[in-house]
C-alpha cells in the first residue's frame, strides 16, 4: 500500500464478519489479537509517515474504561491514531484524548449512536479528524429515490429537473474539458 501511495489505514478490532459500529451484536477480537494485528502492520511499515489508525468498536459494548484500556494497548503496539467508534458524547472524546494521547478520529454518521456535533465542538473536545462516511451518499440516495418516484408517478423526470446538477455544472466539477483535451492529444491522428 505504501508503494501505491496510500498515506494510512485503519485496522479494526472486530472479527472478520464485521458489522456497522453503530449496530448491536458486534463481536470483537481479543485485545491481544488486535495488538498483534497492529504490531505486524507497524513492523512492516517502510515509511515512517504512514499512519496506522486503530479503530475500536469496544466503546458501545465494553464501556469507556475498557475502550481506553484497549486503545492504550493499541498505542503501545504501534498505533499512530485512534478511531473511537460510536462515542456517545463529547466528554468521551475528551477522555480518550487525555488518557490515550494520540490523534483522535470522530465518525459523525447520521442516525447512529454519536450525536451530530459541529466541527468546533469536536475540535474543542480533542478530536483531530472528522469522518462523514455516509452524509453525501444518504443525500444522493434520497435524491435518486425522489427522481425515480417522479418517473414512476408522472412518466418523466421533468418535475425534478430544477433539483439536478446541470451538464455544465457537472463538467466544471469534473474538469471534464481538460480530460477531453488530454484525450484529443493522446489520440491525435
Amino acid at each position: 500500500m505504501i508503494k501505491a501511495g496510500v498515506a494510512g489505514i485503519h485496522i479494526e478490532d472486530q472479527v472478520s464478519q464485521k458489522r456497522c459500529g453503530h449496530r448491536p451484536n458486534k463481536e470483537l477480537v481479543t485485545k491481544q489479537e488486535m495488538c498483534d494485528r497492529i504490531k505486524a502492520a507497524s513492523d512492516a511499515k517502510t515509511d515512517e509517515n504512514f499512519v496506522l489508525m486503530a479503530r475500536t468498536d469496544s466503546l458501545a459494548d465494553e464501556g469507556l474504561e475498557l475502550a481506553i484500556e484497549r486503545s492504550i494497548a493499541y498505542k503501545e503496539a504501534g498505533a499512530d491514531a485512534i478511531f473511537a467508534e460510536a462515542a456517545g458524547d463529547l466528554e468521551q472524546y475528551m477522555t480518550f484524548k487525555k488518557e490515550v494521547g494520540l490523534p483522535l478520529l470522530a465518525n459523525i454518521t447520521e442516525f447512529g449512536k454519536t450525536p451530530i456535533y459541529n466541527k468546533k465542538e469536536l475540535l474543542d473536545s480533542g478530536v483531530d479528524m472528522i469522518l462523514y462516511p455516509l452524509s453525501a451518499f444518504r443525500a444522493m440516495s434520497k435524491a435518486a429515490e425522489e427522481v425515480y418516484n417522479e418517473i414512476i408517478n408522472s412518466g418523466s423526470q421533468q418535475g425534478v429537473i430544477e433539483k439536478m446538477q446541470t451538464r455544465d455544472e457537472l463538467y466544471e466539477v469534473l474538469d471534464y474539458h481538460s480530460f477531453e483535451k488530454k484525450l484529443d492529444e493522446l489520440f491525435k491522428q
